[in-house]
C-alpha cells in the first residue's frame, strides 16, 4: 500500500481564487492534503483561511482555479455535490440549532456515504454528549457545542473533514479533548484539514502546515522537519 508521502493527494488545490461579491479574497492558493494526514492552515485573522475551506466546499460567491478531490475536479460542482463526495465542514460558528435537542442536531445531516460513525462510537469520543441527548442545543456550553458540531459530521460517512478553529475560546481541558479526538480520527483513517491560529495546539496533531498571508500560501512546513529557522519564520508571521 502506498505511503501518505507517495499516495496521490486526497485534496489538490491549485491557483484557487475566491470572491465575496466584488472583494477578491483568495489569490492563487496552492496546497495539497494526502490520505490520512492532518494538515493545518495557519495565519492571522483575515489571511483567508476560512474562505479557503468555504471555497473548497463551494460556498463562496465565486471561485476559479482547481480543487480536485480524490482526483475529481470539483470547481464547477455545487456544495451539496461536493458533500456527497465525502467532504464535510465543521464551521467556526458551529451552527448548532438552539431549538433542537442534542439528539436531533446529531441526526439532522443526511448520510453521504457508508461508514459513518454510529452513535455509540461517537459517545466514546464525546461522552458529554451522551449525558446531554435531551438538552437543547442552545443550553450547551461552548465546548459541548463544539463537540456536537464535530460529532454531527462524523455520522455522515464523510472521510475528509475540514475543521475551522475547533479550539477557539475553549477551556484547556476541552482543547485537550478535541486534540485527542483528532488524533483518534487520524488513527481511524480520516483525512483532516484544520484551520487554526493556535500553533501550540496544531503542533500536537498536525503532520504539515501551510501559513497563509493576504489570501495566498506564504510558506509550508512538515511537522517532522521543523527547525529553529522555521520556528523563527512562524514567530514573525504568526506572533507565536
Amino acid at each position: 500500500m502506498a505511503t501518505a508521502e507517495k499516495a496521490p493527494p486526497t485534496l489538490a488545490v491549485a491557483g484557487l481564487n475566491a470572491w465575496y461579491g466584488e472583494s477578491h479574497i483568495l489569490h492563487g492558493v496552492d496546497f495539497e492534503v494526502r490520505p490520512g494526514e492532518v494538515v493545518t492552515l495557519l495565519g492571522r485573522n483575515g489571511a483567508g483561511k476560512t474562505t479557503t475551506l468555504k471555497a473548497i466546499m463551494g460556498i463562496v460567491g465565486k471561485r476559479t482555479g482547481s480543487v480536485a478531490f480524490a482526483g475529481r475536479e470539483t470547481i464547477g460542482l455545487s456544495s451539496d455535490r461536493v458533500a456527497r463526495l465525502g467532504v464535510a465542514i465543521c464551521p467556526e460558528e458551529r451552527a448548532i440549532f438552539a431549538s433542537l435537542s442534542v439528539r436531533e442536531n446529531l441526526m439532522l445531516p443526511p448520510r453521504v456515504a457508508a461508514g459513518g460513525l454510529a452513535l455509540e462510537r461517537i459517545f466514546t469520543l464525546f461522552p458529554n454528549l451522551a449525558e446531554r441527548l435531551a438538552s437543547g442545543g442552545g443550553k450547551l456550553s461552548g465546548g459541548e457545542q463544539q463537540m456536537l458540531a464535530i460529532a454531527r459530521i462524523l455520522r455522515t460517512g464523510a472521510r475528509f473533514l475540514m475543521l475551522d478553529e475547533p479550539t477557539e475560546g475553549l477551556a484547556p481541558v476541552i482543547v485537550r479533548q478535541i486534540g485527542a479526538t483528532i488524533a483518534e480520527l487520524k488513527r481511524e483513517g480520516f483525512t483532516i484539514l484544520l484551520v487554526e491560529q493556535n500553533f501550540n495546539f496544531a503542533r500536537t496533531v498536525s503532520d504539515r502546515y501551510y501559513v497563509m498571508e493576504h489570501g495566498h500560501i506564504a510558506i509550508g512546513f512538515a511537522n517532522a522537519d521543523l527547525d529553529a529557522n522555521d520556528m523563527e519564520q512562524l514567530h514573525v508571521r504568526l506572533g507565536v
